[in-house]
């Protein structure tokens, strides 16, 4: 059988690598192609996975399984369900996207800035396939890396301070989460995943595992209130790093929910519930309150992203398959309009260099393409229906009604400060009087920003309109996950 999984892990990395030997100036022309092309590449060799992948099932998938460490019985274990096959499409389609936006606008070590997205998407294909406890680790904490150099060296004024918190704050919850990690291993004698849902364990040891696998996972989210390093580092972030921030990274957070904590600990979650649906009430409407005082376009997206991720933790919590699937699909939908939003953002910025919503007004008059595009992504942030940010939303809310009317209130109440924040940000920006004599002089959408924007806008309408190809991949898996975390362990 072919290795999907390897060469999706690998074929970027390897691209990376390659394009890395292009590092003069007068080779940047060649890095950005050898870039494309090998982005490309990564993202045909994930299309087997989708036409394959059999949704009857809920075991896993394109399974690779072989010896790395006999000794400690580390494996190189990799494999895919209905949670983690719709990421790895995902985040290979989202590098093309931020290859594509960097064409341009990258001017200085291009290649190192190109390499730095290849290797981090390979990195995190491999974070979403991974079985082995260790494997899964590795490639955790190697995501770091890439990331913090792309804040760092391509970042804005205040870069190294946004870096150093990003990589700090998600250095302290991994950490915790590899002392849980050497302490299943040692009650089980293995590091396979899989093999940990099966493992006995009292109600304190699971209440110790679950803290440690929270703070790694909830600062990665990012839960309030361990959510400040996000607008710092979208802010200082390159346009790319904010796309690959908010699109896939965040995302990585809320799968590490169903791939270890509820199903590992699955007593100490059911406990835990009322404080998890109070912290993700308090992301979705509270946040929504900070993003709306929010002077910084960027800044404001980033709460938005904060409060959106509010409703995937919820819709775990309240345990039904309605709210785990929307929960997956909520995560889906908020990559391609977060991803959206922030490329709109850096559209403006590499005209203006600005993103402070005062320096503009009347956008619409200079940019009429690109006003159009953006409305669609403001709606679709909204949860306009037809747009996919209706759907999560939507089945959210549902399923949070069915287990108790105020949750499914509280959580509906976020759409109005959804509506105020996204509406207020495009009218202040989009419409109104030409604001000065630069927003008059920008020009509107080039072709490689047109048809960038316009792939994200038919994702966007063909998750709102048709989403059930996403649902049916998560269903089974979905029915069979909430099985297995209503067993108890004690």
């Amino acid at each position: 059988m072919t290795p999907y999984l390897s060469l999706s892990i690998w074929v970027p990395i390897a691209a990376g690598i390659a394009v890395l030997g292009f590092r003069r100036e007068q080779d940047a022309t060649f890095a950005r192609w050898i870039a494309l092309a090998g982005a490309i590449a990564g993202f045909l060799v994930t299309i087997p996975l989708w036409v394959g992948f059999d949704t009857k099932t809920s075991a896993m998938q394109f399974v690779e399984y072989a010896s790395w460490i006999p000794r400690f019985d580390i494996h190189y274990y990799l494999g895919v369900d209905g949670f983690s096959m719709l990421f790895i499409l995902l985040n290979s389609l989202m590098t093309i996207i931020v290859v594509w936006a960097g064409w341009e606008v990258i001017q200085t070590r291009v290649a190192q800035y190109m390499a730095s997205f290849l290797v981090m998407s390979g990195i995190m294909n491999g974070v979403f396939c991974a079985l082995d406890g260790v494997l899964f680790y590795v490639f955790f904490e190697a995501m770091l890396i890439p990331m913090y150099l792309i804040i760092g060296v391509w970042g804005g004024p205040n870069r190294i301070y946004a870096a150093l918190k990003f990589f700090l704050y998600t250095l302290l919850g991994s950490i915790l989460m590899l002392v849980a990690l050497i302490y299943l291993y040692s009650v089980s004698q293995t590091f396979e995943i899989l093999e940990w849902y099966r493992v006995p364990l009292s109600f304190g040891v699971q209440i110790l595992l679950w803290i440690a696998f929270f703070l790694g996972f909830a600062i990665k989210v990012p839960m309030w209130p361990v959510h400040t390093w996000l607008p710092d580092a979208h802010v200082e972030a390159p346009t790319g790093g904010s796309v690959v921030l908010a699109a896939i990274m965040l995302k990585i957070g809320g799968y590490g929910f169903v791939r270890f904590i509820m199903p590992i600990a699955p007593d100490a979650s059911r406990s835990l519930t009322g404080f998890m649906i109070a912290l993700s009430l308090i992301a979705i409407i509270y946040i929504g309150f900070v993003a709306i005082i929010q002077a910084d376009m960027k800044k404001l997206i980033a709460y938005s992203s904060v409060s959106h991720m509010g409703f995937v933790t919820l819709g775990f919590f309240v345990w039904s398959q309605l709210g785990v699937e929307g929960a997956m699909v909520q995560m889906i939908s908020h990559a391609f309009i977060a991803a959206a939003l922030f490329l709109c953002i850096g559209v403006m910025y590499d005209r203006l260099h600005s993103r402070l919503i005062a320096d503009y007004g009347g956008v619409v008059n200079s940019m009429p393409r690109f006003a159009a595009l953006m409305m669609l992504f403001a709606m679709a942030n909204v949860g306009l229906p037809g747009t996919s940010g209706f759907v999560g939303e939507f089945l959210v809310i549902l399923a949070s009604v069915k287990a108790n009317f105020w949750i499914g209130f509280g959580a509906a109440v976020s759409l109005i400060l959804g509506a105020a924040y996204t509406l207020w940000l495009y009218k202040r920006v989009i419409f109104g009087a030409v604001a000065n004599a630069r927003v008059a002089a920008m020009k509107d959408l080039s072709r490689r920003e047109f048809w960038m924007l316009t792939v994200l806008a038919v994702m966007v309408l063909w998750i709102g309109i048709w989403p059930r190809p996403i649902v049916d991949v998560v269903h089974v898996t979905a029915a069979d996950f909430l099985v297995t975390v209503s067993h108890s362990k004690l």
